[in-house]
């Protein structure tokens, strides 16, 4: 089969197109013949090498966690899918032809296979965040960078909990970032004194790393109020990075029941072949997302 893999840490010229071995489901795995993937920051900072420190990986390697197909090989002890049901879910190696899932879920009615593939980890993640914040109905959640992937997802489950927000987000996505119920203000110079107008701020999440983290502890004025899942130096303030993921298969399960409900719709904002995953991760890189980035197969 055809696989997105790479020999050597480094930018988005390693990654490569090559044929590999297939995989197989093990016990309590499915495997799928991929229609899509995601294309997740935790992908490139993986090939860059970021993690080799706390989590060494063998090289050569594949790419990719996220993947939406249809199930061909059922492991042993699986009951609820059988060959042929359409899935989304999280595995490894999910840029390839066929990939095997550790966790899945039907895929929710309405959803294409290249918007499914972008849902796992993100709304696994901002779940997960709302969750460690502790933010409540009818507090304030600060949101830095609001119009990527795992902020559109935090967005619409806030709205959904009753949760207000605000959102920072380029000049070019204040409309988006509106249209998901969130207030929205620019970053940049002067941001903090922006956010500071709409009022007291309960708790706030920096989704991309880009240096705004004493700004959100000076809003907030306590650590335990900030979370991160970009900026690995914020521990140093005291400020928890939450990057790991919790419980793929409940989250799988209520984001089948907000899409169902109407209640979360995450836009393919580019997608690219699979020979072009190269692009994909050098424009993932550069920000400014709107939604999500995947590979279709």
């Amino acid at each position: 089969m055809k696989a997105v893999r790479f020999a050597a840490y480094g930018g988005p010229e390693v990654l490569e197109l090559a044929e590999v071995p297939e995989p197989h489901a093990g016990p309590g795995q499915i495997r799928v013949a991929v229609r899509a993937a995601g294309v997740n920051p935790h992908d490139w900072r993986t090939r860059e090498g970021q993690f080799q420190r706390i989590r060494p990986i063998d090289l050569p390697s594949g790419v990719g966690q996220d993947a939406s197909g249809v199930v061909d090989e059922v492991g042993e002890g699986v009951a609820d899918v059988k060959v042929g049901d359409p899935v989304l879910g999280r595995g490894s190696n999910t840029y390839a032809e066929l990939a095997v899932l550790s966790s899945w879920a039907r895929l929710p009615s309405g959803l294409t296979f290249a918007e499914a593939a972008g849902y796992p980890s993100v709304v696994e993640t901002a779940l997960r965040v709302i969750r460690l914040v502790g933010v409540q109905t009818g507090q304030t959640l600060l949101v830095s960078g609001a119009a990527g992937g795992v902020g559109s997802a935090v967005l619409q489950v806030a709205r959904d909990r009753g949760i207000k927000v605000i959102g920072t987000a380029s000049p070019a996505n204040q409309d988006y970032v509106r249209s998901l119920g969130a207030i929205a203000t620019t970053y940049g110079d002067g941001w903090v004194d922006r956010v500071r107008q709409f009022g007291q701020i309960d708790a706030a999440l920096d989704l991309n790393g880009t240096g705004v983290i004493r700004g959100l502890l000076d809003l907030t004025g306590d650590p335990s109020r900030v979370i991160t899942i970009a900026d690995l130096e914020a521990p140093m303030l005291g400020i928890r990075f939450a990057g790991v993921g919790g419980n793929m298969k409940e989250a799988l399960a209520e984001t089948v029941d907000l899409v169902e409900r109407g209640k979360l719709h995450i836009p393919v904002d580019q997608s690219y072949p699979l020979a072009e995953a190269a692009a994909a991760h050098a424009d993932s890189q550069a920000g400014h997302t709107r939604g999500r980035r995947v590979l279709v197969v």
